[in-house]
């Protein structure tokens, strides 16, 4: 419920997409641990959008993307 109204069609469809990356989520920390379910969880990302992202021709998805996972890197590789 959403500021006291039941969500739209559309509005419940992004919250259930949200909910699920969450359960992901929790599941690859859950599974590896903090730093290596998030670094898990960055790459189904990177592979899932950051494919659509190419063919948009997004570089600045792309470019974050692979940031995050080189800084969740680079806390392992010392």
């Amino acid at each position: 419920m959403s500021a006291g109204r039941p969500l739209t069609k559309s509005e419940r469809k992004k919250y259930n997409r949200a909910e699920h990356e969450r359960k992901i989520r929790q599941d690859l920390i859950a599974r590896h641990g903090n730093d290596l379910g998030t670094f898990y969880y960055w790459l189904r990302i990177m592979n899932i959008r950051g494919t659509q992202a190419y063919h948009r021709g997004d570089a600045a998805f792309i470019r974050d993307v692979a940031l995050a996972l080189e800084n969740v890197y680079r806390r392992h590789a010392g």
